[in-house]
């Protein structure tokens, strides 16, 4: 099947569950411009950051830490932007002292991030897993411009993600996603972080003058005790 979120979603994050009911999560990055396609994703400690190739200087809207977990909790959270350690550091400390985690924490989190300071005014994407000593809680959510996050507790069947993408539509004119848009389910029947990342890389396939927009897919699977990655780079 083709990406459901159109032939440019963007940034673009899923989270569910494998079809043995382990909680997952994938990430993909794509790009229009040269610039936005001058980068790959890389394993830093307990995450991914996406980061330069070669020699090139930081720029906060293209290179940042994408997934944060913690084996012990069995938490992950993974985002388009800055607003990933805020999101994971909030979770866990949820977790650590008993506190529900709910979905408004989220949603002030995103609000307090706001879109992206570009001429697009690039929403800001999250997801969030907690294996909350018992079902494992899956979040989302979403921050456009001059609108008020969105976020999301969602209950995906064995088999089956959700998702939620920076952009909607062609490639040539993409639509900042609303926070009010229906999210995206796809199926998956892969037992491996490597056929997830490979499942996402693939049926986003697609092109934008003569160039392959895509940067790279990350696939994670929590097996238990620890969360399982790994990355396909198109560089």
């Amino acid at each position: 099947m083709p990406n459901p979120s159109g032939p440019y979603p963007g940034r673009q994050l899923f989270l569910g569950l494998t079809v043995a009911q382990k909680p997952c999560l994938a990430y993909l990055v794509t790009g229009r411009s040269p610039e936005s396609r001058q980068r790959k994703a890389l394993v830093v400690e307990n995450g991914v950051r996406m980061g330069p190739l070669g020699d090139i200087p930081y720029d906060a809207l293209r290179h940042y830490t994408a997934l944060k977990y913690d084996n012990s909790a069995g938490i992950a959270v993974i985002t388009n932007g800055i607003q990933t350690e805020a999101i994971f550091e909030t979770y866990k400390l949820l977790f650590n002292v008993g506190t529900p985690p709910t979905h408004d924490f989220m949603s002030k989190l995103m609000d307090g991030a706001n879109s992206e300071p570009d001429s697009l005014h690039t929403p800001r994407i999250a997801g969030a897993i907690i294996v909350n000593k018992g079902s494992p809680v899956f979040i989302t959510g979403i921050k456009t411009y001059n609108a008020p996050a969105a976020a999301y507790q969602v209950s995906p069947a064995a088999g089956k993600m959700t998702g939620i993408s920076v952009y909607q539509g062609n490639l040539d004119n993409p639509e900042p996603t609303s926070p009010t848009a229906r999210l995206h389910w796809v199926e998956f029947d892969g037992a491996t972080p490597q056929a997830l990342a490979k499942h996402l890389y693939e049926m986003s396939a697609a092109t934008y003058k003569g160039e392959d927009i895509r940067v790279c897919a990350v696939g994670g699977i929590f097996n238990g005790s620890s969360w399982d990655i790994a990355i396909i780079n198109r560089y």
